[in-house]
């Protein structure tokens, strides 16, 4: 299968809301609302259940238009299939507010924070050459290291959407933290 993977880019914001507004969502429509920005709010989690799927929708055209959205499109005949979200640390409020993830001292790190895969394509290695790519345009840049939150347990394909700890680990991450309900994994990058 022929796949080609895409940092997102203003150019590819149609596809971006495409891909959400027709496609990611097609077996989960109670999760369609959130566009990505989960990781990004800042405010509790109340606040954030209020949240409309308009607001959500909003909030990642300006953080895409501005670049302070960022990650990849995987694309299999034009059509995209697939989007990660792979950004800097900093740009991730709520993870600034979990203590076990913010260390005192932080690297400059790369936080990948969600795959999602279109149902008809998942279980095909999509989001492990999604991975691969993310790998490459990061191992020359200025960031220490890649960091990712695989969850702990029987998932389904909606609640592995942080991908799974084995992906990670032959991509040649290593295990940094034991959590309660997720492991904390880091890929150290270039010296």
């Amino acid at each position: 299968m022929e796949i080609t993977i895409k940092p997102l880019s203003k150019e590819l914001i149609i596809d971006f809301f495409y891909f959400f507004d027709d496609i990611a969502f097609t077996d989960n429509p109670d999760w369609s609302d959130c566009f990505c920005c989960f990781y990004h709010f800042g405010g509790s989690d109340e606040e954030w259940m209020r949240r409309t799927a308009e607001e959500n929708r909003q909030t990642a055209e300006t953080m895409i238009q501005t670049g302070k959205m960022k990650g990849y499109l995987a694309y299999k005949k034009e059509k995209p299939i697939g989007w990660c979200n792979a950004n800097d640390k900093k740009n991730f409020a709520r993870l600034t507010k979990i203590k076990e993830v913010w260390g005192e001292k932080e690297e400059r790190i790369c936080s990948i924070v969600c795959f999602l895969i279109s149902p008809g394509n998942r279980k095909m290695g999509i989001a492990s050459r999604m991975l691969e790519q993310i790998c490459k345009d990061y191992a020359l840049s200025q960031y220490d290291y890649l960091e990712a939150y695989p969850r702990k347990g029987n998932l389904s394909s909606a609640e592995q959407y942080h991908g799974p700890a084995s992906m990670y680990l032959k991509a040649g991450f290593a295990l940094y933290r034991e959590l309660e309900g997720y492991d904390i994994m880091r890929k150290k990058l270039s010296e």
